[in-house]
């Protein structure tokens, strides 16, 4: 009988506190019985049985003593991590990028290469199957599969793990990616919105508080933004929330987003707005590095802008500060409503450095309470490339292990979701 499925035969009222012990473990630092009691609130015998329970199907193990506090030492348990596989994707506009990773999130292997989501979803996600099994054939030792995660470059519904009307991706809209997983990987799957799974695996890769609430803020070819509140992903009533891309800005505008409205964010100062106002700017001849390129037949891009400002162009340099100045107009406006305790800012534009940065947090903290701001750090990007890798797998494993989902193992049917494999 496989891992989970045996948890699921526990009786409902036993469940609850069977994911408490091993979330104590798994994500909170608890390693002894007593730690446990302690962490979770619960009685020491049901921390005894629980724990037990846990250690017989495999996902618990004993490790070495603790320190002694007077009497005898207490027995360390530890997650049994190297017990499964997770296989992880992240796709952006232009790229692609897939891992495996153990039951702890430790990416094992990831791979990368160039991709165009516009070819549509069953070329986009041949190909990651594809690469998926190229992965597990460099890891001989890799453990049974035990979940898939997706992260995509659109709003994703949640509940139902369908793309909703994405802007950048035509043909996806409510495309069945678990489906598609589903007819090569017996495992369940998760597909998240790209720059949520970034933000689970910024604030859980680099152990952020769980009670810290924090914004993680992509700026690449689009912009958007995932909200963690008191260490959860908050994702709304259909999965949308943070989609800060598409709310109007203050400058007036008559350019026309991807999203069919005008004025957006994401239409101003995303990488697709550099990269515009960039060529525009060399055409007209206004910015000579710029200019030199198009000449060259090269084409320009926000990367083009970045380098064109890092080298003292000052066309350029406005380009990014009006960048940095609407995304941090934006960006006052979560931290009044919102009011975390960290900022990080990622994403391709965001590379700019120090210039982009300083102009970001001078706008929030100009625009923003004075109250809201009183504790507010505003830091770049710690994992940068890795977070979407490591958060899509921080998402598929607290799906795995949480209640609802061990739970709902008991009533599958054949129609569900494909059977379990761990």
């Amino acid at each position: 009988m496989h891992v989970l499925t045996s948890l699921a035969t526990a009786p409902s009222d036993q469940i609850e506190s069977l994911v408490r012990v091993l979330d104590s473990v798994r994500n909170l630092g608890a390693s002894t019985r007593p730690e446990i009691a302690r962490v979770t609130g619960l009685g020491r015998n049901v921390v005894t049985q629980r724990a037990n329970q846990l250690t017989d199907v495999g996902l618990l193990a004993d490790g070495e003593l603790g320190r002694s506090t007077g009497g005898r030492a207490p027995r360390k348990l530890r997650f049994v991590a190297e017990a499964g596989t997770v296989l992880v994707a992240e796709l952006g506009a232009t790229s692609m990028a897939v891992a495996a990773s153990d039951l702890g999130g430790q990416i094992l292997a990831k791979y990368e290469e160039p991709a165009d989501v516009t070819v549509g979803p069953v070329t986009t996600l041949d190909r990651v199957s594809e690469l998926f099994e190229q992965l597990l054939e460099k890891l001989p030792n890799a453990s049974e599969i035990w979940g898939i995660g997706i992260g995509l470059p659109g709003p994703v519904e949640f509940a139902a793990g369908t793309p909703v009307a994405p802007p950048i991706m035509p043909g996806w809209d409510r495309y069945d990616v678990r489906q598609h997983f589903s007819k090569t990987f017996s495992a369940p799957v998760w597909v998240d919105n790209d720059v949520n799974v970034m933000a689970l695996g910024e604030v859980r890769g680099v152990g952020i508080p769980r009670e810290r609430d924090v914004i993680y803020v992509k700026v690449g070819s689009g912009i958007g933004a995932g909200l963690i509140s008191q260490g959860r992903l908050h994702r709304g009533a259909q999965g949308c929330a943070g989609d800060i891309g598409h709310i109007a800005v203050v400058d007036a505008s008559d350019i026309v987003c991807r999203c069919g409205q005008m004025g957006c964010l994401e239409a101003l100062a995303g990488g697709f707005a550099l990269a515009r106002d960039g060529r525009r700017a060399a055409e007209a001849g206004t910015s000579r590095p710029l200019a030199a390129l198009l000449a060259n037949r090269e084409p320009i891009s926000a990367e083009s802008v970045i380098w064109a400002a890092q080298g003292g162009d000052q066309v350029a340099v406005d380009l990014l500060v009006r960048s940095a100045r609407l995304v941090g107009e934006s960006l006052a406006r979560l931290v009044n409503f919102f009011n975390p305790s960290t900022i990080f800012i990622g994403g391709g534009v965001a590379s700019a450095g120090d210039l982009y940065l300083a102009k970001v947090r001078q706008t929030i903290f100009a625009r923003s309470l004075p109250l809201a701001t009183r504790s507010l750090s505003i830091l770049p990007s710690p994992l940068a490339n890795y977070s979407g890798l490591r958060g899509a797998a921080f998402m598929v494993l607290d799906e795995l292990f949480s209640s609802t989902h061990i739970s709902g193992l008991q009533d599958r049917t054949d129609d569900d979701q494909p059977q379990m494999t761990a």
